[in-house]
């Protein structure tokens, strides 16, 4: 009798590890939670559908600021992969120990762009000395926030570097987003905008007025990570295709410089 009790356990003990390996299996198969910068919304989005063309698997990506999304990394959102729009939030993530190991990698680059409604006329050349708010007239000029979205971090550079700033700051539109700040000149909002080159591309409702020089500001480079006891095996393999000619030829598409 004792020993079909021992059975009758050690079956019950069996069938609960069973289970219990079943749950991880089931929430490692789950999708991975990619956390991307505005800016790479559309490229992100088709890497993604190509990824789950290709029957490797299921992502799920969080689009918004660097700094939003940093934050909320480091406030425990369950990202597993991390895609900023410049090197000062995966440095704050990095300090705080959250990155896996060897997972970094600077993946992509992009330029600064001036624009205006469709159908503005050219400006010249993006120098020091234009006559930026001559054109602004009584509108504003639509940027990421300078103080944390990292499109408007540039912006303030290429400003100071030509020196714009103290005239400009007073009149700024802060967004929340680069793609805030595409928005408010897309409806005419805003006179004028500082964005990337691959933002204005996505839409006919913009006029690129002129390319920041890469000299007015800290080179835009979009380093990628893994997030430290969140990289499934799922995770990595998204994070390796990421890095492969397939996505790379998506994010060549949408204009951005792969490195």
């Amino acid at each position: 009798m004792a020993l079909k009790k021992i059975i009758r356990c050690l079956a019950v003990l069996a069938l609960a590890c069973c289970l219990g390996l079943a749950s991880s299996l089931a929430l490692a198969a789950g999708p991975v939670m990619v956390f991307a910068a505005a800016s790479t919304t559309n490229a992100v989005s088709d890497v993604i559908k190509a990824y789950e063309a290709a029957g490797k698997g299921k992502a799920v990506a969080s689009f918004a600021s660097s700094s939003t999304l940093a934050k909320q990394i480091a406030n425990g959102a369950p990202a597993q992969v991390y895609l900023s729009a410049n090197v000062k939030w995966m440095n704050y993530l990095a300090e705080k120990t959250l990155l896996e190991p060897d997972s970094r990698v600077d993946l992509l680059g992009n330029r600064l762009v001036l624009i205006a409604p469709k159908g503005a006329k050219k400006l010249g050349p993006i120098q020091a000395g234009m006559p930026l708010l001559k054109c602004l007239g009584d509108g504003r000029l639509a940027v990421g926030d300078p103080d944390h979205v990292p499109a408007g971090i540039y912006a303030k550079q290429a400003l100071m570097s030509l020196g714009l700033w103290k005239k400009a700051e007073p009149r700024l539109a802060r967004a929340a987003n680069v793609r805030a700040a595409l928005a408010l000149v897309e409806r005419g909002e805003a006179p004028l905008g500082i964005v990337y080159s691959t933002d204005a591309a996505i839409t006919p409702k913009v006029t690129v007025l002129g390319r920041f020089p890469e000299s007015s500001h800290k080179p835009i480079v979009y380093p990628l990570a893994l997030l430290k006891d969140e990289a499934t095996a799922q995770a990595k393999d998204f994070w390796q295709f990421l890095q492969s000619d397939q996505a790379k030829a998506i994010f060549t598409k949408y204009g951005f410089s792969v490195r």
